[in-house]
């Protein structure tokens, strides 16, 4: 974080910086926000310019709305929150400074993020929206946006951080069209973690791709994806502590709350870095031209 000699701005940042986790909960945060908006369970929709104009509005709300409800701010006397006994407005924007600042908000701190799903990168940061740091330009409802000089001004307490990904975002369209094609929700599933290897997969892409009230379900064991690729001698490694711990072995990305990671294994001669144990063999990632055997059971949880 830049220095500011702005005691109540020093204040709040302390008491958002000493929030557990904050980090990490505001990039949840954020991944939901997105996925909320998307809706992909029931559209199919995974990414900004698929949205209607009207719900591009809305995500700025959604965020103040979301953080509020994650953090348990108290509401401002004026503004959205009051932090350390300082009114705080929030402001999101889908375009780095490009956030609106409302005339009641002059003079005041302003808590600005940004977010980019297509970079999988976020930012948050503190500034004083004063009337000379605010471009000359106004919109018919008075807003003004930060001029470069106010941009110089932010205080970045998180100046580029990990959006939790959107995995269909990353892949190449052809990709994405042979996931999605079958009418099936469980082959659909089935492709994404055929395909999507060594990546973390949100259960927001899971719900996109299965579109059904219980989509979680099609990861699952007892006919679910977990069970059927097993036999191509692919894992579905969750959340679960034990899950974590086997990616961990093996070199994978970590899976994070509502997160999976797959990959295809192999037996491993012996135990070596990136290999784990199961009933008394090793097994390590597979090698395209590795064949095809049955994968080991993972632990349910």
């Amino acid at each position: 974080m830049s220095f500011c000699p702005d005691p109540e701005l020093e204040a709040v940042a302390k008491e958002l910086l000493d929030i557990r986790d904050f980090e990490s909960r505001v990039a949840a945060v954020l991944r939901d926000t997105l996925d909320q908006l998307y809706d992909g369970q029931r559209t199919g929709r995974y990414k900004w310019d698929q949205l209607h104009k009207t719900e591009k509005t809305h995500c700025g709300t959604l965020v103040e709305i979301n953080m509020q409800r994650e953090f348990k701010f108290a509401d401002g006397k004026k503004l959205d929150y009051k932090i350390a006994g300082v009114d705080v407005d929030c402001k999101y924007s889908q375009r780095l400074g490009g956030w609106m600042i409302p005339v009641e908000a002059r003079g005041e701190l302003c808590m600005v993020i940004w977010a980019d799903d297509g970079e999988s990168v976020w930012t948050l940061g503190l500034v004083r929206a004063l009337k000379e740091m605010l471009t000359k330009g106004r919109n018919r409802d008075r807003k003004a946006s930060l001029s470069q000089e106010g941009m110089s001004t932010v205080s970045w307490l998180f100046p580029e951080s990990e959006l939790p990904p959107n995995v269909l975002l990353q892949i190449p369209e052809a990709h994405v069209d042979h996931i999605m094609a079958p009418r099936s929700g469980a082959e659909r599933t089935r492709r994404l973690f055929r395909t999507v290897q060594g990546q973390r997969i949100g259960r927001g892409v899971v719900a996109t791709v299965a579109q059904q009230a219980d989509y979680m379900k099609r990861i699952r064991g007892n006919g679910g994806a977990r069970s059927t690729l097993r036999e191509e001698g692919i894992v579905i490694l969750g959340q679960y502590e034990a899950h974590r711990e086997i990616a961990r072995q093996l070199g994978l990305p970590i899976p994070g709350r509502g997160e999976s990671v797959s990959a295809r294994l192999v037996p491993a001669s012996s135990a070596a870095p990136g290999t784990f144990s199961s009933e008394g063999t090793w097994w390590c990632l597979a090698l395209d031209e590795d064949p095809v055997v049955l994968a080991p059971e993972v632990p349910s949880q």
